[in-house]
């Protein structure tokens, strides 16, 4: 009987250390897991689109025009465009859509009509990145109360702004 007992204890305690030791290897995969993803999300990345600015001969009245026929909201800097952030949706992101005049200095070095602006995480790191990459930075980081901006240049001269918004900025 001794034996028996003996034997479902023994069985009991390797069982149950079995499971702590899966419980164990499964809590250090989750850790493992976590710290990768706090390290990725530390790099700096593209997060959407933050705006799309473009060319006109006469901004104005290109401007009332998309007001008249497209119900756009303009003001002296275009239009504003508000969305839920995917990450906290309590929260409002913003999109600016500008026209700007024909002659405008602001796109250049580049000669296109257009230039985009993303939204991006950790525009330091993000710099860092593109300049060990090689990548065309055309100024400096430059730092306003809705974020922070640089740009830089794609392989076809298309100048790119990136902005690290403060999007709490937009509802005060």
């Amino acid at each position: 009987m001794r034996k028996i007992i003996f034997y479902f204890i023994s069985v009991a305690i390797l069982i149950g250390w079995n499971i702590q030791s899966n419980i164990s290897a499964e809590n250090k995969l989750n850790i493992k897991i976590q710290n990768m993803e706090k390290e990725l999300s530390k790099k700096g990345k593209v997060t959407g689109i933050g705006g799309i600015f473009f060319k006109s001969k006469d901004p104005e009245s290109t401007k009332e025009w998309y007001s008249k026929n497209l119900g756009l909201a303009t003001d002296q800097y275009g239009a504003m465009f508000k969305f839920r952030l995917e990450n906290n949706p309590e929260m409002a992101g913003y999109l600016q859509w500008s026209l700007f005049s024909e002659n405008t200095k602001y796109f250049n070095p580049s000669d296109k009509d257009f230039m985009i602006n993303y939204r991006v995480e950790n525009i330091e790191d993000l710099v860092e990145q593109l300049k060990s990459e090689g990548v065309t930075i055309v100024d400096s980081l430059e730092t306003y109360d809705y974020g922070k901006f640089i740009h830089i240049m794609d392989p076809e001269n298309n100048k790119i702004e990136l902005w690290e918004p403060v999007d709490e900025a937009f509802d005060k």
